[in-house]
């Protein structure tokens, strides 16, 4: 299998996706958007929750109605919310406090974890540092990914070797951080399991090569509050996060409950608000999900502005396939689609290491 992949690795079969956008192979008519959608749906996934893993899942009528919501969310607008997914609210709020707790200290303590290239890109970068188009996004975060060990994917894991880099303050920081990555990965998985029947393929389609081994990024972001100066509200001009679409399978944010900041375009260019409802997650898919779907499901624009008065935390957990997985559409997709790939197929890593790379200004 490793020699396999090194032969992936080395031919042009699977092109690096991280040009303008997906490399695709046959043109598209009409816009990449999602439908003219108005309103974010809210999906409660217990039934699928409680029976993730039994032999007879596909057969249930709960999962079958949770399965049918999400196969509808991620074609009319590539974004849900989530409820009914298990993790304590406590700890959802846990974690934006205790990072809110570290934005709030002075830069010199916060610079301690600065993010580098020697750090694998992971750690604190100030506001303005990380780009979207080539445009600062106004907020300041921490990244962390999944450790990337030496010679772990031979020469593709080079750039994102390292482990990730904790603050000392606040005190337990890293431990309730980690505890809620193995939540928000656990969580993750059984989604995609619902997602996999909604494409009509067998209920672990998207693990073993594809997500058995999945690769996972926390992005810990705060977003200024809207400042006024010499009359002008620049409010209207200060973009927290550029217009973009995520990375790879599925996206989980955990938003501040009382600022409306993360917005969503439909087909007809309408940014539609993601308010906060308390207690859920959004959730929306990426890049890797609408190449295996062959374009059945959009990775949809979305962007944040925050025109609040208050300093806004977000935390956004990504959960990815494995690193050095070559992701192209699945034959149950293509089945559905006329046969033909829309896109050329994409080996994840690369993806990643590509917008990595040119993401900051260092």
């Amino acid at each position: 299998m490793l020699q396999l992949r090194q032969m992936i690795w080395q031919t042009d079969r699977f092109q690096p996706a991280y040009s303008s956008e997906l490399r695709r192979k046959t043109q598209k008519t009409g816009s990449t958007m999602a439908t003219d959608f108005k309103f974010i749906p809210l999906i409660d996934v217990s039934p699928l929750l409680e029976k993730w893993d039994h032999p007879n899942i596909a057969q249930d009528e709960g999962v079958a109605q949770v399965v049918k919501q999400l196969d509808q969310a991620c074609r009319d607008a590539g974004f849900f919310y989530v409820k009914g997914h298990g993790i304590p609210v406590s700890l959802m709020k846990d974690i934006k406090n205790i990072a809110r707790e570290y934005f709030h200290q002075p830069y010199e303590e916060k610079i301690k974890i600065k993010l580098s290239a020697e750090t694998g890109y992971r750690g604190y970068q100030r506001i303005g540092e990380n780009i979207t188009k080539g445009k600062p996004d106004i907020h300041e975060a921490i990244d962390c990914y999944r450790e990337v060990k030496h010679g772990m994917y031979g020469g593709l894991g080079d750039v994102m070797q390292g482990s990730n880099i904790w603050p000392s303050n606040p005190p337990n920081f890293k431990q309730l951080m980690e505890e809620y990555i193995d939540r928000c990965t656990d969580l993750s998985r059984k989604i995609m399991r619902g997602i996999a029947l909604a494409l009509g393929g067998s209920v672990d389609e998207m693990e073993g090569e594809i997500g058995g081994d999945p690769f996972w990024v926390l992005r810990i972001i705060g977003y200024p509050a809207a400042s006024v100066s010499n009359g002008h509200d620049k409010a209207h001009d200060d973009v927290g996060c550029g217009a973009h679409t995520d990375y790879g399978l599925l996206t989980l944010v955990n938003q501040d409950d009382d600022i409306v900041a993360l917005q969503v375009r439909n087909k007809t260019g309408e940014w539609i608000s993601a308010p906060p409802i308390p207690g859920t997650f959004v959730c929306n898919i990426g890049d890797m999900l609408k190449i295996l779907s062959n374009d059945i499901y959009e990775s949809t624009l979305h962007r944040v502005i925050n025109n609040s008065p208050k300093y806004r935390v977000s935390v956004a957990y990504f959960y990815e396939p494995n690193f050095d997985a070559a992701v192209e559409p699945l034959d149950v997709c293509l089945q559905k689609t006329g046969g033909t790939k829309n896109f050329e197929g994409a080996v994840y890593g690369k993806h990643l290491v590509g917008k990595v790379t040119t993401n900051f200004i260092m």
